[in-house]
């Protein structure tokens, strides 16, 4: 266990590093100059030269990199050219928001696609079962911001529920937080409901034909009770809706031509993808006794 756990974690400093890299050549290959950006409506050349040499914009690329990795070392990913703040700081601001929306999306996306599979998958070939199916299809193939766009449409517009956009902190208000990211949390989980919904039915329809329930069925308990004997045993949104989110902080950012937001943004959040993976690479040792063999 200890040798896989090394192994993996020596595996994440070339994948981190490779992913520096590519960060840093692609950010440089967007058209236009952040200096010129900074510099406001009048450009003045003496202004615009400053900007270049306070941010090094000046430096050859191989040499802007190296301050940066070594400012992302000591735990400086550089200052924000728009808002003039420190980059680690507005990560830190954000990733909460976009934290709790994942969240809600997860616990909507379980209420809505685990029911639907078991359902499914126990009136299978009847009317609830393509009744399931059609709403999985429609969650895969339905684009998030169209999606989002109904909804304001609907729940703002027409019936004045819920507002279009905006986000008010939990530790403010909870109902207006509530209010405020309900449907980009609903139109997040709603593919991961209809990808869940399709995942449950299919592990639900062969347990249902293994052995051992058709040998349960056989000595005569019934349906419901092989049911619930099984379920006790199972272990670009924030945009449309102005949510101040990771997202948004990168899309403003790519747009402002921020580069040290968007580097850092997205170091931070392929850190977390990776890192999660190790996760669920470790929790599958700990849970299956053959891997760990």
């Amino acid at each position: 266990m200890l040798n896989f756990l090394g192994k993996r974690i020596l595996q994440l400093i070339p994948t981190l590093f490779f992913v520096s890299i590519l960060i840093f050549s692609l950010q440089h290959l967007l058209p236009g100059d952040p200096a010129l950006v900074m510099a406001g409506e009048e450009r003045d050349p003496a202004v615009i030269e400053q900007i270049r040499q306070q941010y090094r914009l000046d430096r050859p690329i191989p040499v802007q990199y190296f301050y940066w990795v070594k400012g992302v070392l000591s735990g400086d990913f550089g200052e924000s050219l728009r808002v003039k703040a420190p980059v680690l700081s507005l990560i830190g601001q954000k990733l909460p928001v976009t934290m709790q929306l994942a969240s809600m999306a997860i616990v909507i996306a379980f209420l809505i696609g685990i029911p639907a599979g078991i359902i499914s998958a126990v009136k299978k070939g009847s009317a609830w079962d393509y009744g399931a199916n059609l709403f999985a299809l429609w969650g895969i193939s339905t684009p998030n911001f169209w999606l989002g766009i109904m909804l304001i449409f609907l729940f703002s517009i027409e019936l004045g529920w819920l507002p279009a956009s905006g986000f008010v902190p939990l530790s403010e208000n909870w109902r207006a937080n509530l209010a405020s990211t309900i449907m980009p949390a609903f139109v997040l989980g709603n593919a991961i409901a209809a990808i869940l919904m399709r995942h449950t039915r299919s592990a639900m329809l062969q347990v249902l034909e293994s052995d051992y329930v058709r040998t349960a069925r056989a000595k005569g308990l019934s349906e419901r009770s092989v049911i619930l004997k099984l379920l006790s045993g199972a272990v670009l949104t924030e945009q449309i809706f102005s949510i101040p989110g990771f997202g948004k902080l990168i899309v403003d950012a790519v747009f402002n031509r921020d580069y040290a937001v968007v580097q850092g943004v997205v170091l931070v959040t392929a850190t977390i993808y990776i890192a999660l993976n190790l996760i669920a690479d470790i929790a599958y040792i700990l849970v299956n006794p053959r891997l760990r063999a």
